[in-house]
């Protein structure tokens, strides 16, 4: 049978709600100031409005809640138009505050997937973490064992590592846990006995973390007092693999919309397509909770999605504002989902009766409605006006260096990423260091300026507050740790940096271990808890290549450059290759940074792969 999205929600919350589980509202995209809420821009998983309750505060719906909850992940928006990723993306959640434990929440996690929605166990594998006997964190065989007792074989079931299979803690200290992952098959035929977690036909469609320890500020484990489970699952990957659809674009959460697109393009290219659907959705979602276009923090991410999927527009031949049609488009697939705080029926993208006019006529429908689309209508149509001239002046140059990516950033408004994409389709070449002069006159322009911080989304900067600064210093940090722990052909290839996450990628021939992981991510928890200054002096490119500063140097510098300085050069201490006793780090950049590591919080690699020919590619949070 195939489900529609309403279908899921309701059987989701049905099967919960028999099960003694309080229904709780999905909390706004913008996170409220709890513990969690500073440390990203939005809400990315159903348990940050849970946080206070998950440390042992006590809920009032009791001890059993699940939910639906809206999220908005960007770390991950290099992936967006392939067959799984989001950047708006909702997410079913089901917990247990001190009440019940693993038998139960896995229990509950096989009798949804397989009873109620009909997924063959035959098609389902399972990930349990591998323990770790240096903290007194055993292998995770229980789960294992009730996996078995549910008929998963032992060749449907792996053991996996810190980095796959342990949550947390949110910062330095604090509650975490082993989890079990879930993986359904999505390749054609029957999928094979021996599952690998390495082959992306198995996806991942939810999580058990079970919260069981609490990480003191010394580095030890204790039993948490209370134990937690937490469940977690992408609504729109369940709903593709229950529907057996090719990937999460072809579900009827896109369908209206895409319909929509297919009538005004000239050009089909499936995955500008998928792009302009998403970014045009997460927009939406992000308006809607009251945040507008702008040059700062969620205002910004929000005008780096509108003016992408602007661009892959104009690329498909859509010359004209398109973005309301497709938001009305939007409004019918959400309509009646999202309601108030009191469980009435009030939902956020709702019914009634008046006209905006923004090149076509669209109806809109109530006054929430009508804010959105004029905010996506006034941006869409503020950045036309430059779109044009700023493609057109990419076309005719040859090569393109940091001083004209950064004018066509700063006159014509066209992010990085885009500048980049528009070069390479029309054969323009980029100059060597082109992306580091870009950076670094960016920076200097934001000094002048008197801005407080810069920021990068998929690579084009702005003032995204204080959190992006601590990544910037961040990046200076993970390249000494990366050659302490690789050696000293490791160099800086790129690197991305936005509110929620660092890109980082760099010389190295083959895959890191989950030991060479670890230990990156110790030295720098470790130079982060030492409190390290961090200190700027400008000098000439010569005397910062004697005094073993890391940068790119056929880069265009000017007389003098700026060094950052991570550590005290009269300390005893050199930790770092090439660099002068006593420094951790030693960097020419335009900056801005923090005055101490100790503002970073906790350090975490969440994934490493390839990015190209020898080079890999880390991303990483601070938490």
């Amino acid at each position: 049978m195939n489900y529609s999205s309403n279908q899921l929600r309701k059987k989701f919350i049905d099967f919960f709600e028999k099960e003694g589980h309080s229904v709780v509202p999905s909390s706004s995209l913008v996170p409220v100031e709890t513990k969690i809420a500073d440390k990203t821009l939005f809400v990315v998983a159903g348990m940050q409005s849970l946080l206070p309750y998950l440390l042992g505060e006590k809920h009032p719906a009791g001890s059993r809640i699940v939910n639906i909850q809206k999220c908005i992940r960007t770390a991950d928006i290099d992936e967006v138009g392939d067959d799984t990723h989001n950047t708006f993306f909702e997410m079913m959640g089901f917990w247990s505050l001190g009440d019940y434990g693993k038998k139960e929440a896995i229990e509950y996690t096989f009798k949804f997937l397989t009873i109620e929605l009909g997924i063959n166990k035959k098609n389902l594998a399972v990930t349990c973490f591998g323990g770790e006997p240096e903290n007194s964190i055993p292998k995770d065989d229980e789960s294992a064992e009730i996996w078995r007792s549910f008929g998963i074989p032992d060749e449907r079931i792996a053991f996996l590592g810190r980095k796959d299979n342990f949550w947390g803690p949110v910062g330095p200290e604090g509650p975490c846990g082993p989890d079990t992952e879930i993986f359904a098959w999505t390749g054609k035929g029957d999928a094979p006995e021996k599952f690998d977690p390495s082959d992306k036909k198995w996806v991942e469609i939810g999580n058990d973390v079970f919260m069981e320890y609490d990480k003191k500020s010394d580095g030890k484990y204790e039993p948490l007092q209370q134990k937690n489970v937490d469940f977690g699952a992408g609504f729109e990957r369940i709903l593709t693999v229950i529907n057996g659809a090719e990937n999460v674009y072809h579900t009827d959460l896109f369908e209206l919309s895409h319909i929509k697109l297919h009538k005004m393009l000239k050009i089909e290219d499936p995955v500008k397509e998928r792009i302009i659907l998403d970014h045009t959705k997460a927009a939406i979602f992000i308006i809607n909770d009251g945040v507008v276009p702008s040059n700062k923090d969620q205002g910004y991410v929000v005008r780096r999605l509108i003016r992408r999927a602007v661009v892959k527009a104009s690329q498909l031949g859509i010359e004209k504002n398109f973005l309301s049609e497709l938001a009305v488009e939007i409004f019918k697939t959400y309509e009646g989902i999202y309601f108030d705080q009191n469980s009435n029926s009030h939902p956020e993208l709702d019914s009634g009766s008046s006209e905006l006019d923004s090149g076509s006529r669209v109806t809109v429908r109530n006054e929430k409605e009508k804010t959105i689309l004029e905010a996506l209508d006034k941006e869409e149509t503020k950045f036309r006006k430059t779109l044009s001239t700023g493609l057109r002046l990419i076309a005719s140059l040859e090569n393109i260096g940091g001083k004209e990516l950064f004018d066509l950033y700063q006159s014509h408004g066209l992010p990085l990423e885009v500048s980049i994409e528009e070069a390479k389709r029309l054969g323009v070449e980029i100059s060597n260091g082109a992306i580091e002069q870009f950076n670094n006159l960016l920076c200097e322009h934001q000094e002048l300026s008197r801005t407080a911080s810069a920021g990068m989304f998929k690579g084009g900067l702005a003032d995204a507050g204080e959190i992006t600064t601590k990544y910037h210093t961040a990046t200076h940090l993970l390249l000494s740790a990366l050659r302490q722990v690789l050696g000293e052909g490791v160099f800086q290839k790129g690197a991305n940096i936005d509110a929620e996450r660092i890109r980082f990628d760099f010389s190295h021939p083959q895959k890191l271990s989950d030991e060479e992981i670890k230990n990156i991510e110790e030295i720098i928890n470790q130079k982060i808890q030492e409190n390290l200054s961090v200190t700027m002096e400008e000098m000439t490119v010569d005397e910062a290549k004697s005094q073993g500063a890391m940068g790119v140097f056929d880069s265009k510098y000017g007389d003098k450059v700026k060094v950052y300085t991570i550590g005290d050069i009269n300390r005893p201490d050199a930790s770092t290759p090439g660099v002068e006793a006593g420094c951790f780090s030693r960097e020419i950049c335009g900056g801005p940074h923090v005055a101490h590591t100790g503002e970073l919080g906790h350090f975490k690699i969440t994934k490493e792969e390839s990015s190209s020919a020898g080079v890999r590619r880390i991303k990483a949070v601070l938490e």
